[in-house]
């Protein structure tokens, strides 16, 4: 079973499974300009989508982690996902936006296509915030398990916009994850909450791996924006410095296809 990875944008990631075309978290919108996120955090976008036209033709599904913040979800992606044949996100993102289909934590949903078997879709936890902030604050978040036929390896693991957390231990225990695709870049709004951090960084991740065990390790959602605070010089210096991470882990190549290989 063919799958392909193709990085566009920040969390905006193209998942080719044996033609069968999942986008996740449409950021679409051209570098420069400034986002109002909620509660005071504004942030500017350092960086634009690397893609090409016909890569957003044929979408079958679009899963969104969370609708309320600009860098997972921004004006052009917006305007794509009225065009989406199927959306899945959060329960707030389902009364907000019209046609998004729902899923609460643990929630699975089944998906009949002849392009690709068995196709299941589960919503895992997220916690976009430091633990001591309400969540009502950063928003309600999940990642995504995804699951077909003829996995042998494991299934697809996308964490969406989390820090580590005890729900990733419980994600470890449900699943056997053969590729991990992990949202990084230590996010901070530092006039706000201080280093507080609402997406993991390195050391984060390095644990999350260590504990859900992929055998495929996609760091994304390391660049792109002001208020992501760990460059991704830095992130590759410590997984490739880990014992653990260092052979499993592979940065993808903005609109690039890359096809994973050894499943």
């Amino acid at each position: 079973m063919a799958l392909q990875l193709t990085h566009i944008d920040t969390a905006c990631l193209l998942i080719d499974i044996n033609g069968y075309k999942i986008l996740t978290d449409p950021t679409l919108d051209r570098a420069g300009g400034w986002d109002y996120h909620g509660y005071g955090a504004v942030s500017r976008k350092t960086g634009g989508p690397s893609y090409l036209p016909p890569m957003l033709e044929g979408i079958d599904l679009v899963l969104l982690s969370h609708h309320q913040h600009r860098d997972n979800l921004d004006h052009a992606g917006e305007a794509f996902l009225r065009t989406a044949k199927k959306v899945i996100s959060t329960v707030p993102a389902s009364r907000a936006i019209p046609g998004v289909q729902g899923l609460r934590e643990w929630e699975t949903a089944e998906i009949l296509t002849p392009k690709l078997k068995g196709l299941r879709i589960t919503a895992t936890p997220a916690q976009h915030r430091p633990w001591w902030l309400p969540e009502f604050i950063s928003g309600k978040v999940i990642g995504f398990v995804i699951e077909y036929d003829e996995q042998e390896q494991g299934v697809i693991y996308l964490s969406g916009d989390t820090v580590y957390f005890k729900g990733i231990d419980e994600v470890a225990a449900r699943f056997k994850v053969d590729v991990g695709i992990f949202n990084v870049g230590a996010v901070q709004f530092r006039y706000l909450t201080g280093c507080a951090k609402y997406t993991m960084d390195a050391e984060q991740l390095i644990r999350a791996a260590e504990v859900i065990k992929p055998n495929k390790i996609f760091p994304v959602h390391t660049q792109g924006w002001s208020h992501f605070k760990e460059s991704e010089a830095a992130l590759m210096t410590t997984l490739y410095a880990n014992e653990y991470t260092r052979d499993r882990t592979q940065f993808l190549t903005p609109g690039e296809p890359t096809l994973v290989t050894g499943r």
